[in-house]
């Protein structure tokens, strides 16, 4: 570098190259390199293509045509060449300039900067082939111990989903310095290696903010969200400077627990140290109010933040669809169009799903087709899924059945959970047969398929059938997934599975669940125990029932929360029938607000009714 300062200092017409240089200035720039004959000196032309380049990638042409006419052009601007490439849309012509240094008959060899951009240019490539080849030649050159090419090795074999290699590179490393374990953490834990990564975050002598970043992201990344947060916490305490990936994970790990108080706690610190609410940082944000059932705040974000993009808009649309908002999802997409944004596929899916939630079965479809003779998007399995849902959940069995067999593409499980869950909801025991064979053919243990038929079984009480379900299930190994309910408290959270009575306060939460019991039935209300094994007591069904990890949840949510706070329950499963009752009846007998979120959308409970009308 100090060569080109030099050089700088000697013509300071370059040094008027910036990023706000026309092409006209550049042009006139060049015009008098040329008149002074300044261009025969190779360094000083190789100084104007590099800084050309560096200063505006928009003007690559250019720097590569001028580049084109000098016949030996040194290591400098070639290796410029690469660097901007490396980081372009195009980055596999960064390879034209690793060519024309190794066909140098100028004596110029590749440096270590050279193999460090060429690394960058295969993970932005996911060059699975060129990647080890690229390796190979920096080792051939030696290369192989340079630091920051060690790192660059780490991020791009992590870029090409190959942790093995990432070992390898790391465990050649004689001494890896910050930056070398601090890539391999990122790598570890952007592929759910998170033991690994923790291991390698424990005992690096120093850690710097980046370390901190790729640790919590790893860890809200792999669903291990409880312990993003507590590493979140310590890197408070520690005095870790804070920026914007960092507080991005932290909403991430917040939205996935339905944890609001903390995600109002992350909002807070946001505002509090002043970080600029960017446009991933404002979307992080409002997909955590909308995934914790806060609309109001979700919007409130939204029309604040000052630059969106799709992916913002997206996200509030999504949100309104959710949380049963299909009207005011479908406007937003009209002001969307307004505002001149381009819908792309995500944005197709929330707009499917709002039209869902309210049943307008004609828009979703209109809708559907403008997709590609509108827009120009393909429509992907997850589109197909949302209209065999639209057409199911309106009582169409037999238009989504035809829809599913004229899809252009295999049917996928998604399109055919969709119309199952459509034949349980209108109790077509036929059509959902047929539908649970269709799944169980293309994933064997798809323990959803067979738990929805038993249940449709149980609901006709053909027992004889239920048998046979579960005597397939226990053959074939499938396991009905454990369901667990989240509530947050004071800004910690308690998670809940059937039959764990581990909490510390589950005395107290089974004198609550009596007390449900007793005031329900004084209601009238009379459990629902067809879908439960039929081989026990009534009593003992009920009890079955009665402990379902979200009535264990909502139970805590009355002994421990103050009456005007709503109950907030994040389940992992699609919420069950009698539930769904016994919930509305709660928000009516208790005069309390709860919400939900199971595995499909929010319910929102209020007075003896739920905002899904039945309708999930």
């Amino acid at each position: 570098m100090n060569s080109v300062r030099h050089i700088t200092k000697h013509h300071p017409i370059i040094s008027l190259i910036d990023s706000d240089s026309t092409f006209k200035e550049l042009k006139q720039i060049h015009s008098q390199l040329l008149l002074n004959g300044l261009h025969h000196d190779p360094h000083l032309l190789g100084q104007f293509v590099a800084t050309v380049a560096l200063k505006n990638p928009s003007n690559l042409d250019y720097s590569h045509r001028v580049l084109d006419q000098c016949g030996n052009p040194t290591l400098f601007p070639l290796n410029s060449m690469i660097r901007t490439y490396s980081k372009s849309p195009t980055p596999q012509k960064s390879f034209h300039f690793f060519n024309r240094i190794l066909h140098s008959t100028n004596n110029v060899s590749p440096d270590s900067y050279t193999f460090n951009f060429l690394v960058r240019a295969c993970a932005q490539l996911l060059a699975r082939e060129t990647g080890p080849a690229v390796h190979g030649a920096l080792v051939k050159h030696g290369f192989e111990h340079d630091p920051h090419i060690q790192s660059g090795l780490i991020f791009m074999y992590a870029e090409l989903d190959c942790l093995s290699s990432c070992h390898r590179v790391f465990g050649e490393i004689r001494e890896p310095d910050l930056v070398c374990q601090t890539a391999m953490i990122g790598a570890c834990a952007k592929h759910g290696d998170v033991g690994f990564a923790r291991e390698l975050f424990d005992i690096m002598t120093v850690r710097d903010p980046i370390a901190w970043n790729a640790m919590i992201a790893g860890y809200a990344q792999c669903g291990k969200s409880r312990e993003a947060l507590n590493l979140f916490n310590f890197m408070q305490m520690e005095g870790v400077r804070v920026d914007e990936v960092s507080m991005v994970s932290v909403l991430s790990a917040c939205t996935h627990l339905g944890a609001l108080d903390q995600g109002r706690w992350a909002h807070a610190y946001i505002e509090r140290n002043k970080l600029r609410l960017t446009v991933t940082l404002g979307t992080a944000l409002i997909d955590m109010y909308a995934k914790c059932g806060n609309m109001n705040k979700a919007m409130e974000v939204f029309w604040r933040m000052k630059e969106k993009n799709v992916y913002t808009w997206t996200s509030a649309m999504g949100g309104l669809a959710m949380n049963g908002f299909g009207e005011k999802c479908l406007e937003l997409f009209s002001l969307m169009k307004q505002d001149e944004v381009l819908p792309n596929a995500i944005t197709f899916v929330s707009v499917l799903r709002g039209c869902t939630v309210v049943g307008l079965v004609e828009e979703g479809r209109e809708h559907f087709e403008s997709m590609s003779r509108v827009y120009g998007i393909e429509p992907q399995l997850e589109h197909y899924g949302c209209m065999v849902d639209l057409y199911g959940r309106a009582g169409r069995l037999d238009e989504a059945l035809n829809f599913i067999n004229s899809m252009p593409v295999k049917p996928h499980s998604g399109a055919w959970g969709a119309f199952l869950n459509a034949c349980r909801m209108y109790k077509n025991t036929e059509l959902g047969e047929l539908a649970s064979r269709k799944i169980v053919e293309l994933e064997a243990k798809n323990h959803g398929a067979f738990v929805a038929l038993s249940n449709m079984y149980a609901e006709s009480k053909n027992w004889e059938k239920v048998s046979s379900v579960r005597d397939i299930m226990k053959a074939k190994g499938v396991r009905k997934l454990p369901g667990c309910s989240v509530i947050e408290v004071d800004g910690e959270v308690h998670e809940f599975f059937v039959g764990d009575k581990s909490h510390p306060r589950y005395d107290e939460i089974e004198m609550k669940l009596a007390e449900i019991s007793k005031r329900l039935k004084l209601s009238g209300y009379v459990a629902n125990t067809h879908p439960v094994l039929f081989d026990i007591e009534e009593e003992e069904k009920e009890d079955a029932l009665c402990k379902h990890s979200e009535k264990v949840a909502i139970a805590l949510g009355l002994i421990a929360l103050k009456e005007d706070v709503p109950i907030r329950i994040v389940k992992n499963l699609r919420v069950c029938w009698d539930c769904h009752e016994v919930t509305k009846m709660i928000s009516k007998t208790f005069n309390r607000e709860i919400i939900m979120r199971d595995r499909n959308r929010f319910h929102h409970f209020n007075d003896g009714d739920c905002s899904c009308k039945g309708y999930w």
